[in-house]
């Protein structure tokens, strides 16, 4: 069985999860492919057997991004599987609508979505989660993955329960890609910023730009936030939402459990159903697991 996953990762934790897909199916003897959006090439569907899309949700949605790749597929005669995977900082049972449009596109263009998996991975936006919960978060993803994965190949089906009303609230959710737009125009830098030109060279859709040794923006941001996550000097204000800014990448290293970031009781509901869940999941495919070995 040849893959093809495609992915747009804002920050790297979308990544994560698509590299480690690969890995698990090319450890069970399947060839896969990654393909980063945007695409810098035009990629034939029918040369692949199963296909994976991957993508950070933003405002219960998906990107931007992702919803135009779907949108330029050309309509397939073979109807090809695919599965897909999506991240959030948290587990709200709001994210699962934001397959839906998606869905919807592909259906059109030929493609059966069979299963959805969504994992928990840390903010790059509204707070910084710390060490340890990273490390968990990350840990949970590299358990579920070769579980999920072995689903997908062996065609088990698994799709998200969706929400009563779910595609009204997420069509209205959507106001927020235009929202992203209008926000990015009051993007700035402060005095300390050092020229170093790596967010104009990593903006997935080249809205900044270099002028007189400063970023300048445009406006046509989709709120990614890789370039305020990853400026060395810390010194790229995220507009309206500055208040929300994350800067530094995660080391997915263990830290102190006892550590305390002032958000300890946010989604706290939301988090230990979703570790709950993924605990007895693991839990329950190590008979599997361990009989095919």
């Amino acid at each position: 069985m040849k893959t093809a996953i495609f992915y747009f990762s804002g920050t790297g934790n979308t990544k994560k999860v698509a590299l480690k897909y690969s890995e698990e199916l090319k450890a069970n003897g399947h060839e896969c492919e990654l393909f980063a959006l945007p695409l810098k090439q035009e990629i034939a569907l029918t040369d692949y057997d199963l296909i994976g899309i991957g993508y950070p949700i933003h405002g219960f949605n998906a990107p931007q991004l992702m919803l135009q790749f779907a949108k330029s597929i050309e309509k397939s005669q073979s109807n090809p599987r695919a599965f897909i995977f999506k991240t959030s900082g948290e587990p709200v049972k709001m994210s699962r609508v934001s397959s839906l449009k998606l869905i919807s596109i592909l259906k059109k263009r030929g493609v059966k979505v069979t299963n959805e998996y969504q994992y928990v991975m840390p903010y790059n936006m509204i707070f910084r989660h710390t060490d340890h919960m990273a490390y968990v978060m990350w840990e949970t993803a590299k358990k579920l993955i070769p579980i999920d994965c072995r689903d997908v190949l062996n065609g088990v089906e698994r799709h998200e329960k969706k929400l009563f009303l779910g595609s009204l609230w997420a069509w209205f959710m959507r106001i927020e890609y235009g929202g992203f737009h209008f926000n990015g125009l009051f993007y700035k830098v402060k005095g300390d910023c050092i020229s170093c030109g790596k967010c104009a060279r990593n903006c997935p859709v080249g809205n900044i730009e270099m002028k007189d040794g400063k970023p300048n923006f445009g406006n046509n941001c989709i709120m990614c936030a890789r370039c305020s996550f990853h400026c060395p000097a810390n010194c790229i204000k995220i507009g309206l939402f500055d208040g929300w800014r994350v800067n530094g990448e995660y080391s997915f290293e263990d830290g102190d459990p006892n550590e305390k970031n002032g958000h300890e009781n946010y989604c706290k509901k939301a988090y230990a159903r979703y570790f709950k869940e993924a605990e007895e999941r693991i839990n329950n495919s190590k008979p599997q697991i361990d009989s095919a070995k």
